[in-house]
């Protein structure tokens, strides 16, 4: 599932990952080991312990993916939807039968992360 060669595709001790989306790629580069079953809502319980000890800790770090944050909104229009379910769940009723829920959020996060890069800052 990595996409390129690039440094971020090297797996790494879990202390020097960097941020949650370090983290992901993580996943990303060995789904198998951290989703049992290729779950997205086991991906979804790790990403609500990973912002609870964001929480816990009081580390600042942008999180897109707690409940009515950026991915979600995000996704609801990048699928021209309006739901009261979560990313996990809206992911998977709208992956397509040749893809998989895991695929499909890799795929989506790859979207999402090119276009919070590309939107103008908020004045």
């Amino acid at each position: 599932m990595p996409t390129d060669n690039s440094a971020d595709s090297v797996v790494k001790h879990w202390q020097e990952y960097s941020d949650v989306y370090d983290f992901l790629e993580q996943i990303r580069l060995r789904p198998g080991m951290w989703l049992p079953g290729g779950s997205l809502q086991h991906l979804q319980s790790i990403l609500t312990g990973y912002r609870v000890a964001l929480a816990v800790h009081s580390a600042h770090e942008p999180f897109a993916f707690w409940p009515e944050e950026d991915f979600i909104t995000w996704l609801h229009e990048h699928y021209g939807t309006s739901s009261s379910l979560t990313w996990a769940a809206e992911i998977e009723r709208h992956t397509p039968a040749d893809s998989t829920p895991v695929d499909e959020f890799f795929r989506l996060l790859d979207h999402f992360q090119h276009d919070i890069t590309r939107k103008p800052a908020l004045a």
